[in-house]
């Protein structure tokens, strides 16, 4: 009797395993069947988790396999990794289950050398730095006002959506033709080649730009490649070469006749002149309007001057000024007429006050005056009259008047003269 988990194929009884049951078997194969040890390789699509753990290819010219450096020994290492370097690895084959997928865990990284693409970089580097491809003399001046650019890179790209903004948000007022071609992989290289020829025998550009974005340097090895270079260097419309990031050289770079930072660089760049030439035309502009509201300004005050001059100058402007003139004078001469019959009656009056006061009768008049300002004086300071304002006179037994207390005795008797009688009182004590 045969269980569920059996068949018969073929008069043969064969057991049927699950997939999960199939990776184990093959994982544990593996795992107990290859031991730990040292593999050589170069990095590629090297990708560092937010949770620590390194994530890489390690690679030759015929094979590749996946690794991953965990973060505990990812943070023990003194090698830091990047694409494209060459490095020795010390590690374990494991499967991860959840794909069937085996892969290299690493435990330590050896630095290996300079890897494969960057030995070759730098040997055509040095190779066509010794043509003399990269001098400084053969570099040409970017115009300062290209009319059109033309922009070699991917049509898709993030690159030159960056690009045409920038120039949008500057206003940039040229012409843009994007020439569309393949930045990355195998034929990159060609098509960049191909559409820097177009390029040349349209004869419409005033400047060429030739980039993409930034990334490893598989990703751009395409402007590396030495037709390409070559091309660049060649071409008779002066270029721009725009790859990458800040941190990113290509020989493209070497070759062109300005090197970018980044696409968004090279847009800046191109439409820099441009504001400066907007800004210097804004103020000769200004400056124009200026001076010409200014001349006018002046033309038109010599000409009131001028109307006014040959205002004057007419016969009913001649009457005029003359009746002006008669005016001025009958009106000065009825003041000085004023002026001096003011001046002989404010002399008259002068003259009749003195006779006045040297007349019989005024001095009489004067001198009645005196007298009667002096009686009444005279009257004011009487007894009588500092009686009449309350004050009382004391007089002894012989009627003198007694000014102090101290001549006055105990007993002596006294007279108190008012205004309206006399009382008689005794001194005391």
């Amino acid at each position: 009797m045969k269980t569920g988990r059996e068949i018969d194929l073929g008069g043969k009884s064969d057991q049927v395993v699950s997939v999960s049951e199939f990776t184990r078997k093959v994982k544990a194969l593996l795992e107990s069947g290859i031991r730990p040890g040292w593999v050589r390789g170069e990095v590629s699509n090297l990708r560092a988790q937010a949770s620590g753990h390194v994530y890489f290819s390690l690679k030759d010219a015929d094979a590749s396999v996946s690794a991953v450096l965990f973060r505990g020994d990812a943070a023990r290492q003194t090698v830091k990794l990047r694409d494209g370097q060459q490095v020795v690895v010390y590690g374990e084959v494991s499967v991860y289950e959840a794909r069937g997928q085996y892969q290299l865990i690493v435990r330590a990284v050896i630095e290996d050398g300079v890897g494969r693409l960057q030995q070759e970089f730098e040997r055509l580097k040095r190779q066509l730095a010794d043509e003399g491809l990269f001098a400084a003399e053969k570099k040409r001046l970017i115009p300062m006002m290209p009319a059109t650019v033309g922009f070699i890179t991917s049509p898709t790209g993030a690159a030159v959506q960056d690009f045409m903004r920038i120039l949008t948000r500057r206003g940039w007022r040229g012409r843009l033709v994007v020439l569309p071609a393949k930045v990355q992989g195998e034929g990159a290289a060609a098509e960049m080649v191909a559409m820097l020829g177009l390029a040349q025998e349209l004869e419409i550009f005033d400047l060429l730009v030739i980039g993409r974005g930034g990334g490893s340097l598989e990703d751009l090895w395409a402007f590396n490649e030495e037709p390409l270079v070559r091309a660049v260097a060649a071409c008779t419309v002066p270029v721009i070469s725009a790859v990458g990031h800040e941190i990113d050289f290509t020989l493209c770079d070497f070759a062109a006749d300005v090197r970018a930072e980044t696409p968004s660089g090279a847009a800046e760049l191109i439409s820099s002149h441009f504001i400066d030439g907007a800004e210097r035309a804004g103020r000769a502009a200004d400056a124009m309007a200026a001076a010409g509201n200014g001349a006018v300004e002046r033309a038109s005050e010599r000409l009131d001057h001028a109307r006014s001059r040959l205002r004057l100058l007419t016969p009913a402007a001649q009457i005029e000024q003359g009746f002006l003139r008669l005016d001025d004078f009958s009106n000065r001469l009825a003041a000085a007429l004023r002026s001096t019959v003011q001046r002989r009656s404010q002399q008259l009056g002068e003259i009749r006050a003195r006779l006045a006061q040297a007349s019989p009768e005024t001095r009489v008049q004067l001198g009645s005056h005196q007298l009667l300002s002096l009686y009444k004086r005279l009257q004011a300071a009487s007894p009588a009259s500092v009686l009449n304002r309350g004050f009382a006179i004391v007089r002894d037994e012989q009627g003198r008047p007694v000014s102090r207390r101290a001549a006055v005795k105990a007993g002596q008797r006294l007279s108190n003269e008012f205004s309206d009688g006399s009382v008689k009182v005794r001194a005391e004590e």
